[in-house]
């Protein structure tokens, strides 16, 4: 059994990930296979960006 390599990505390319994410233009699986990660990375991602933000009421 080989041993899987843990990617690191920068906040820029996490950063590129959320906004495609958020535009809301393709799918997550879409999204997942353009930027080569697993779609729950991309919603995790997604859901620690808008954590950061206030919510507008």
């Amino acid at each position: 059994m080989t041993k899987s390599i843990r990617r690191v990505h920068d906040a820029a390319f996490k950063t590129k990930v959320v906004l495609e994410a958020l535009k809301g233009l393709k799918t997550l699986p879409q999204l997942a296979s353009k930027f080569g990660i697993h779609a729950q990375q991309i919603t995790d991602w997604k859901k620690q960006t808008l954590d950061k933000f206030p919510v507008l009421v």
